[in-house]
């Protein structure tokens, strides 16, 4: 067998592993289960990938994430390892030549969502297959007490009775101690190799401010560390918006969002992955599987919806080993906000019996039919057919697909039917006067036969590879085309599709996932409450305060959290004298504002007022009209 650390530089061109790496990976050779619990930016995935490289055959793993799955497969493949991911939409056929080359074809990874465990025909094929390791991501999703609790993950278990010698290791960043236990009795681990490393993350100072205007403080911050950083918020709106405002200051921005094109996506985290753009302004969408060392600030806007999902995403800061900071901006609406936002938006039983019967009706499912059955979604007409408010609407979705009633993929894509209404003479007349469409409708005759008679669907990214255009300039052409009475077009826009993966049973099915929906408001409920509690307390250090929420004990203060650093400047003595003619020195230069004086003299905005009011109780200084400061003639 050859050694991990020759895999490793191989692949991964490292030549040592980070901390805990190579004790895992030798748990996991010597065919323990093994639990690993490694914060954001540990190295999980080499726990699992060097052992499959190591032994004969091929690792299963389990994730919930298409997304996630699809990034580590293209990862692997461009390093010349084979591995294919089974996601949903794909069809009866295709799925079981894919399980054969997984059986034949010299696969060494199998990426799959829980729910195709259920189907017979994968556990049949996987019987057949020569597993060397089971490895379940994003663990957590087993227990019924972890942070997006998805029930399907309980089949996970079945791997075991389908390969019943095959050792499992169970990967999370995000588990309190209950979830951990939970996760060893679901995956029936006997005796297993347990590794936690600690969450502390000692080069990250966890800030929270309190501002009215977050925009300035967030152009101050930038253009204080002028660095790779992350700009979290809550709404695709505030992508574009914060964007447009980061570079209306020349702070070179660019966004991120999940109703991008695949094409958009890929464009944009290009120009931010090679510093081509100094910030990536993003949803939640954003993140998983990135690991880019530099990452010099995260900020979040707006607040996280938990400790654990913010842990997560802070830690994409500072992974090179360097100070970063991992920045919350709040103010007095955010306590409003973030009920509106999480709280009175968690949809009741009722409602997601409501949806689901909707959805169903507007797919024309029949009662008992539709299971494995795909349809582009275009989730704003839903909601306008059915005056559902879209917030909720969403959320009643994302447990549907959490609970294995349905699988939701988020992806833009434009679904364009064309058909030829002008005869083939009179085609090439037109194009004799329009030589610029000539090669777009000469691409779709040869690749289309059909398209004379009937409506056809074409995919418009391939038509655009082939006559050597953008899909914008296809499209453009399309509508063109249509105008001139040339074709017929059909272009409908989605942003998702919805995979149905049981058949309708309308009450039945929701009443079986009724308690966990229960469940699962009531948890959110309480993880809410964690994070306003979290930036309500200016009284322990920030560091301090996450690592307990993970039932860390032994704790000591950071040294340079917000907390700790206001803590620090409270035991020292400002003296008001100095900063005083620090003050009328930079105004015998100009008039400034207040906000101009705090950046340029580096003190706390409470000791500048301090002494912006002494200032002018002894009429030194007066405030103009313009709200800046001016000095006084002598």
């Amino acid at each position: 067998m050859e050694h991990p650390i020759n895999i490793l530089e191989r692949y991964w061109h490292f030549t040592s592993f980070k901390n805990n790496q190579e004790a895992i990976i030798e748990s996991v050779i010597a065919g323990e289960d093994t639990f690993v619990l490694l914060p954001t930016g540990g190295g999980k995935s080499l726990c699992y990938q060097i052992p499959a490289l190591a032994k004969k055959g091929i690792c299963i793993v389990i994730s919930p994430l298409i997304a996630l799955m699809k990034d580590q497969v293209q990862t692997l493949n461009n390093k010349g390892i084979k591995a294919l991911a089974i996601t949903s939409g794909i069809s009866h056929n295709d799925l079981d030549t894919l399980l054969d080359n997984c059986i034949y074809g010299n696969y060494k990874f199998l990426y799959l969502s829980p729910e195709r465990l259920q189907q017979e025909l994968v556990q049949d094929r996987i019987r057949q297959m020569h597993v060397n390791l089971i490895a379940v991501d994003e663990a957590h999703c087993i227990s019924q007490w972890g942070n997006d609790f998805r029930p399907a993950y309980k089949n996970i278990a079945l791997l075991r009775q389908l390969q019943p010698s095959v050792n499992v290791v169970a990967l999370t960043a995000s588990a309190k101690t209950e979830v951990v236990e939970d996760i060893i009795k679901e995956l029936d681990f006997i005796q297993p190799k347990i590794f936690k490393q600690s969450f502390l993350r000692p080069n990250i100072g966890y800030m929270v401010y309190h501002e009215n205007d977050k925009y300035y403080r967030l152009e101050t911050i930038l253009k204080k560390y002028t660095q790779s950083s992350i700009v979290y918020v809550r709404n695709r709106k505030s992508t574009l918006e914060i964007s447009s405002f980061l570079n209306s200051k020349n702070i070179t921005a660019t966004y991120y969002h999940g109703g991008l094109s695949n094409a958009e996506k890929e464009t944009n985290m290009a120009a931010w992955l090679n510093n081509q753009k100094q910030v990536m302004v993003a949803t939640n969408a954003f993140g998983m599987g990135i690991d880019k060392p530099d990452v010099k600030t995260v900020i979040h806007i707006n607040l996280p919806e938990s400790i654990e999902s913010y842990f997560q995403e802070a830690g994409r800061a500072g992974r090179n080993g360097e100070k970063s900071f991992a920045v919350i901006l709040k103010n007095n609406s955010d306590l409003q906000l973030v009920k509106n936002q999480f709280l009175n938006v968690l949809p009741t039983v009722d409602f997601i019996k409501q949806v689901y019967r909707k959805l169903c009706n507007y797919f024309q499912i029949s009662y008992g039919e539709g299971a494995y059955t795909t349809y582009d979604f275009n989730f704003n007409t839903f909601c306008k057919t059915y005056k559902f408010s879209s917030v909720l609407c969403y959320n009643a979705i994302l447990i549907l697909d959490r609970n294995s009633i349905i699988n939701l993929s988020k992806q833009f894509k434009n679904k364009v039917t064309v058909q030829f209404i002008m005869s083939n003479t009179a085609i090439f007349n037109y194009l004799d006067h329009h030589p610029d469409l000539n090669i777009i409708v000469k691409s779709m005759l040869r690749m289309y036969g059909g398209i004379f008679d009937y409506e056809t669907k074409i995919n418009t990214l391939k038509v655009a590879e082939k006559a050597s255009v953008t899909e914008a300039t296809l499209i453009n052409a399309l509508q063109r085309l249509e105008k001139d009475h040339v074709i017929n077009l059909n272009l409908a826009k989605t942003d998702a599709q919805i995979t149905f993966i049981e058949p309708r049973e309308d009450e039945k099915t929701i009443n079986r996932i009724a308690p966990t929906v229960k469940q699962q408001n009531h948890i959110k409920q309480g993880q809410v409450k964690a994070i306003l509690d979290y930036i309500e307390n200016d009284s322990v250090c920030k560091s301090m305060q996450l690592l307990s929420y993970f039932g860390e004990k032994e704790l000591a203060p950071c040294g340079i959290c917000s907390v700790c650093i206001s803590t620090k400047k409270k035991t020292e003595k400002v003296d008001y004298n100095i900063l005083k003619n620090r003050i009328i020195e930079l105004l015998e230069q100009g008039d400034l504002s207040s906000r101009a004086i705090v950046s340029k003299l580096h003190c706390s905005e409470k000791d500048l007022k301090t002494t912006l009011k002494l200032l002018l109780e002894h009429h030194i200084i007066t405030i103009t009209k313009t709200n800046t400061y001016k000095l006084n003639p002598s």
